[in-house]
């Protein structure tokens, strides 16, 4: 699915949300993007979700999304998003299994996100306020070797994750497609779309390289209640993606069989934030016990 028409036809106009003014659509120029799905126990994963938000199963396992993109300019200007998300579903009923990956609208199927660091305060100001997405600004990278595409993401000097992939010799994949947020704000259930497109270098099960290192963060506790696998089902690096969000969102109330015992996180943790592109210094943290050599081997 491609960018829908009326996105294009707004092309040029402006908006004002939140006093941080846009020229739409939001976009970003061509960026590099480093992707990488492992499998991960789905009973466990449900833990990590809502209410009607269910963990996407395949021959008995679900996924775990990480997706990084160094943004190298946009309409707030350039950073680094580090996304950590669950592959779901959406309905009252879990969806039975594989059909979600073939009928994709039908079952709402998507990823939730769990965590989303990013480089700027003025991406946490409009991905958080306006879409509901989970920013929060972090310490992180984006390097680009000749073998490995990789990326750490620190906080208050600790390693949270660490992702790494072989970089492929060639990227000849043309890619046209849209994807699905669900996250937690407010209260309620954001839904967003994001659009992409670029040529990517595909890599799946036995071709995948990738390693994927939690740190010792209270961020990284609940990933490591997933029983991630050691070996990718798939990576994926695209040089020159162009993304594209949709002003669309839909969002629904949060549920559960109790009240409430404490106020979810509001628009009090935006409301006050500075229009700041600074970036905060480049993550530090050792990455205890690995050793990282030539994934293309």
């Amino acid at each position: 699915m491609g960018i829908p028409k009326r996105i294009k036809a707004i092309q040029g106009q402006y908006s004002l949300v939140d006093t941080i003014p846009f020229q739409l659509p939001v976009q970003c120029t061509p960026s590099p993007v480093l992707m990488a799905i492992f499998p991960i126990n789905p009973d466990k994963a449900k833990a990590l979700l809502p209410a009607e938000v269910h963990p996407l199963r395949v021959g008995g396992k679900g996924f775990l999304v990480v997706t990084v993109i160094n943004y190298l300019g946009t309409n707030i200007g350039t950073y680094i998003e580090y996304s950590i998300g669950i592959a779901c579903t959406h309905g009252l009923k879990p969806a039975p299994p594989v059909l979600p990956l073939l009928f994709m609208n039908c079952y709402g199927s998507g990823q939730y996100v769990v965590d989303l660091p990013v480089s700027t305060k003025i991406s946490v100001k409009g991905g958080k306020g306006i879409w509901g997405m989970p920013k929060h600004q972090g310490n992180l990278d984006f390097k680009i070797g000749d073998d490995t595409v990789s990326s750490q993401y620190d906080l208050d000097g600790k390693l949270v994750t660490y992702i790494e992939i072989g970089r492929p010799s060639s990227t000849p994949l043309p890619m046209n497609m849209s994807t699905v947020n669900y996250c937690s704000f407010r209260g309620m259930l954001m839904k967003s779309y994001i659009y992409f497109q670029g040529k990517a270098g595909i890599r799946l099960f036995n071709w995948a390289k990738a390693r994927l290192v939690l740190g010792d963060h209270p961020r990284a506790e609940p990933l490591k209640t997933l029983e991630i696998g050691d070996k990718p089902l798939m990576t994926a690096f695209i040089p020159n993606a162009i993304g594209t969000l949709d002003d669309h969102i839909e969002s629904w109330f949060l549920h559960q069989d109790q009240p409430p015992a404490t106020a979810p996180e509001g628009m009090e943790s935006v409301i006050n934030l500075p229009l700041d592109e600074t970036w905060p210094p480049a993550p530090t943290a050792p990455i205890a016990g690995q050793t990282f050599g030539n994934l293309n081997r």
